[in-house]
């Protein structure tokens, strides 16, 4: 069995006799320090805020803060197993890059940098329906290595049947059906900043780069609701867009005309659990709802026969004053037992924090914010020593604690405060 926290910090260690040190920061709060730096302050808006005054962004961390673990001592930990199977899969550890839209805002590179990452730490990596990159061109740099797609589902089910062929032409082994999402969530940072990616062109490549969705938008032509004030900003709003024009292959028009049909139909609040036998219908790939947080609709959801459920409130980036999202994991956990896969993100910062997930029931977990930090700092490398870093951490924690292998973590590892 591989020693990654050894091995990671022997790497370290040895650098640092000629000088060299990490590329990102290890401690969190300078993570965040640095990865702010690197950032504009519409790229740290859009990825560091969460919906209004932050306090689910709060609830999830303080959640973590108060389970706490209780070691347990000679138990022989000399050899540790981090593989976790998932639909049939085993994979080398619980880690999986969760799906994060827009990168091209963190490093020019985006969603390809994040996909060569991937593939060198051979984690599974979640494509974003919001992506900066179209899937295949994403998939290729892939190669071989696990990935599913995060399917936001809007009003056009026709295109929400081509998103899904397509995820599946380019090799992924599962569909995320994000629910927490069919309306954008009340994000006071990009509010003061007055700044929405998508309407300069940013994040919509996996709708650009969709003959249904080019072919729908040429039918509803772009129709401005409001005539913004002439001047620099604006100036700067249109260079972005006719870049987005040029990346996509369209014309300025066409591209003004796929902004404003994504805005109008991106969104679906009148999903319900009748339409998952629609979708059911359109793939025989997994499908896992990412949003659960009460244990009714993990209930439901079995009921419903999809394949697994994501424990997530969007990074706290949709509703202020929710539940902390690894409070609802304990709940949720309870309720579904062993009767199919939980994943889990919100909050996820660290291999400690992967350790308690674990612990109270999750199967793998999804990391976000971090590894985008690792991008906007050092793009590919930067990813790659995020990855590291957790894994590392993951593994240390798991034999000072005196455990031997994730899939045998339970609530006995914890307390809580």
């Amino acid at each position: 069995m591989t020693q990654p926290g050894r091995t990671r910090q022997t790497d370290v260690y040895l650098r640092g006799l000629g000088g060299e040190r990490p590329l990102v920061p290890t401690r969190l709060d300078a993570l965040e320090a640095a990865a702010r730096q690197a950032m504009t302050p519409e790229a740290w808006a859009y990825v560091a805020g969460g919906a209004g005054q932050g306090s689910t962004m709060r609830a999830n961390r303080d959640a973590f803060e108060r389970w706490r673990i209780v070691p347990r001592v000679l138990r022989d930990v000399s050899s540790r197993d981090l593989s976790v199977e998932l639909f049939g899969t085993t994979l080398p550890s619980p880690i999986l890059l969760g799906p994060v839209g827009v990168l091209e805002m963190m490093h020019r590179d985006a969603d390809l940098a994040v996909a060569r990452a991937a593939r060198a730490e051979r984690v599974p990596m979640i494509f974003s329906n919001q992506a900066s990159v179209p899937m295949e061109r994403t998939a290729q740099a892939l190669g071989d290595s696990p990935r599913w797609f995060q399917l936001y589902w809007g009003t056009s089910n026709a295109l929400v049947a081509n998103f899904v062929r397509r995820a599946e032409g380019c090799g992924c082994s599962a569909i995320v059906v994000t629910l927490d999402t069919t309306m954008l969530g009340w994000r006071t940072q990009d509010l003061d900043l007055a700044f929405l990616p998508f309407l300069r062109g940013q994040g919509i490549a996996q709708y650009t780069s969709d003959p249904v969705f080019r072919a729908e938008a040429a039918k509803h032509p772009a129709s401005p609701t409001a005539s913004p004030r002439v001047g620099p900003a604006l100036i700067g709003a249109l260079f972005d867009l006719f870049a987005a024009s040029r990346r996509a292959g369209m014309s300025f028009g066409e591209m003004r005309s796929a902004v404003a049909h994504f805005t109008a139909t991106y969104s679906r609040p009148s999903l319900q659990w009748s339409d998952l036998a629609l979708l059911r219908s359109m793939t025989k790939l997994p499908i896992v709802l990412k949003g659960v947080q009460h244990p009714d609709d993990a209930r439901r959801a079995i009921d419903a026969g999809v394949d697994g459920i994501v424990v997530s409130n969007h990074g706290g980036r949709q509703i202020d004053g929710a539940v902390g999202s690894l409070d609802a994991l304990a709940v949720v956990s309870d309720a579904v037992g062993t009767r199919l896969p939980i994943l889990f993100d919100s909050g996820v910062r660290s291999g400690m924090d992967v350790f308690k997930a674990l612990a109270l029931g999750a199967t793998a977990v999804l990391l976000g914010r971090s590894y985008v930090y690792g991008l906007a700092i050092a793009g590919e490398a930067g990813v790659r020593e995020v990855l590291r870093n957790v894994t590392a951490e993951l593994d240390l924690t798991l034999g000072l604690a005196g455990q031997r292998s994730v899939r045998h973590l339970d609530r006995s590892v914890l307390t809580c405060e």
